[in-house]
């Protein structure tokens, strides 16, 4: 089978929330889902979002293993899910998220003339009423690796005692989260009207809102807890991996506004009938190891031959060779997935941070970028290897020093090229790669284009279900639906008119011409400047330039049209 799946490389992470505002705008900007970010940005160590979401002793997310071996939900089976299913008790509340807010313009724009300046109150969005602002999607963002939050961190309580959370010996890097797209996902397991499916075309994970009955079973079952309930429309909803975009070519939003150039899209191949073996390796230090036996070589002629046999076209086959994430996963074997233990088999994979380790050696005053300096230093890092391991490995040390060696071998190889010097040939020899390999993964890392970053091979309409008009495809057209906006009367409403208008329909031809205007020479013939109207200029009074024909460019016969 073939998945989409994507690969973020943290060093590159600035936190600057780009990706989670452009997400914002295209797919939770309405009414109901006001607290809802299908990406956010976190400051590690720290809380997370929801608060504390990693905690599943709580939260009782993801699989386990029963005293037969076999996979499990942590959250109980059928029976256990029938006596809650009207009452479900794990559930983060909206204190665990937060209480979103904006603030009483009115009052600030039409206050008569004081000695005081007047102020614009916070407002919550749930209830209308006055709110006191304590706690948002990244609250913690200055405060990482402090006492304020840092020791609330799950992570961090596993390894406490090899880390001290003083001023000086604080760490933090930037954590970018979207659903997992998993090959063995809880959410789908846990929902009792089977609401939640995996696309056989793609792998990504969808709700279907038609079938959706609000059980939220889904948000206890996904350790991630990226799967939301939307209180308007009483459905769950969760990240889409942008899929009408990805079905003509072009990368999620997230992707394509990230400033870092952090992320990569591309196809893997795997063998469907390994997913549960995989997952139900006894030793969670193992899963990391077993998910990648379980992506297929593309190079491999009998791989090939198999996928085409089992219905995937030749492109996409050629599209997996070409694959950023394949070269970065197996290849490289420098990306880790986030929290194996959960034996989902996540599809959103992360290099692991190496920038603190030059400032390490360079506090002791030798070289910074010496090979060997560097490979002593990784012990050592300001971000310890043991957090990284609880995060990418389940706690497995050696996967994480070994990438992080794999990373510094590379700086230290590439400085030798980039100053003229001859390079070090046992520099890539000492962290098993070759000369060509390295060099090769650094210009992926560090230079790649936009098309070797992102290689998404556009969809098959003989695959997909009416990709004429992708609303229906997964019910984007309901009263309130992800679109810009909601539908009906009751979609634009709000305490203050935070969602306006109806949503459009979603089709593929809209985005074939995003894609053409994204790879044309020019964005449009500037002959035509003079009748385009920019309504972002218009401040809403009067009517905008431009928009109607004035009289004089009028025919006799349209006299009475216009102003």
């Amino acid at each position: 089978m073939a998945q989409m799946a994507m690969v973020m490389n943290l060093d590159k992470c600035i936190g600057c929330h780009t990706c989670s505002v452009t997400c914002k705008q295209v797919w939770t900007n309405r009414s109901g889902v006001e607290y809802v970010w299908f990406n956010n940005v976190e400051t590690r160590p720290g809380q997370g979002y929801p608060r504390r979401y990693e905690d599943q002793v709580r939260w009782r997310g993801g699989w386990t293993l029963n005293r037969r071996g076999r996979l499990a939900l942590k959250a109980g089976g059928r029976f256990r899910k029938l006596s809650t299913i009207f009452a479900n008790p794990r559930l983060p509340g909206i204190g665990d998220y937060y209480e979103p807010w904006t603030y009483d313009y009115e009052t600030l724009t039409h206050a008569p003339p004081q000695d005081q300046p007047p102020v614009a109150r916070p407002k919550s969005l749930l209830t209308g009423e006055d709110t006191r602002i304590s706690w948002s999607a990244n609250w913690d963002d200055d405060l990482g690796g402090s006492v304020e939050h840092g020791d609330k961190d799950v992570v961090l309580a596993e390894i406490s005692a090899k880390v001290t959370l003083e001023f000086d010996k604080t760490f933090m890097f930037y954590l970018p989260r979207i659903c997992e797209h998993c090959l063995n996902p809880s959410c789908a397991a846990s929902c009792p009207s089977g609401a939640i499916y995996k696309r056989t075309e793609d792998g990504i994970v969808l709700v279907d809102q038609d079938r959706c009955r609000g059980w939220r079973m889904c948000v206890t079952g996904c350790p991630y807890k990226k799967v939301y309930f939307n209180h308007r429309t009483g459905k769950a909803e969760k990240c889409t991996f942008c899929f009408p975009r990805v079905e003509v070519g072009i990368p999620t939003i997230c992707s394509e506004t990230c400033v870092g150039r952090l992320r990569y899209i591309g196809l893997m191949l795997y063998d469907a009938d390994r997913v549960l073996d995989a997952a139900s390796t006894p030793d969670d230090t193992g899963l990391y190891e077993a998910q990648r036996q379980v992506f297929l070589d593309p190079h491999d002629p009998r791989v090939a031959a198999a996928a085409e046999r089992d219905g995937i076209p030749h492109d996409w086959i050629e599209a997996a060779r070409r694959s950023p994430v394949h070269a970065l996963i197996n290849t490289y074997e420098v990306a880790l997935p986030l929290h194996p233990e959960y034996r989902t088999m996540p599809m959103v994979w992360y290099i692991p941070p190496l920038s603190p380790v030059v400032d390490v050696v360079r506090d002791t005053g030798h070289d910074a970028e010496d090979s060997g300096n560097l490979f002593a230093a990784i012990d050592a890092l300001r971000i310890p290897i043991e957090y990284l391991a609880e995060l990418f490995t389940a706690g497995d040390t050696a996967p994480v020093g070994a990438v992080l060696r794999r990373l510094a071998a590379m700086r230290a190889y590439m400085r030798d090229i980039n100053l003229g010097r001859d390079p070090d040939a046992r520099i890539p020899e000492r962290v098993g790669m070759t000369g060509e390999s390295m060099y090769e993964m650094y210009r992926l890392l560090a230079l790649a284009k936009y098309d070797e970053r992102y290689v998404i091979p556009p969809a098959h309409a003989e695959q997909a279900h009416g990709l004429e008009e992708l609303a229906t495809e997964c019910s984007l057209d309901y009263d309130g639906g992800p679109g810009m906006g909601g539908a009906g009367p009751a979609g634009g409403s709000g305490p203050f008119g935070e969602a306006s208008g109806g949503a459009p329909p979603i089709a593929v031809e809209n985005f074939h011409m995003l894609k053409h205007r994204q790879t044309a020479d020019r964005p449009a013939d500037p002959s035509d400047k003079r009748h385009r109207v920019n309504l972002l200029n218009w401040d809403g009074k009067g009517m905008p330039a431009g928009l109607f024909p004035r009289r004089r460019d009028l025919g006799d016969g349209d006299a009475g049209a216009g102003p």
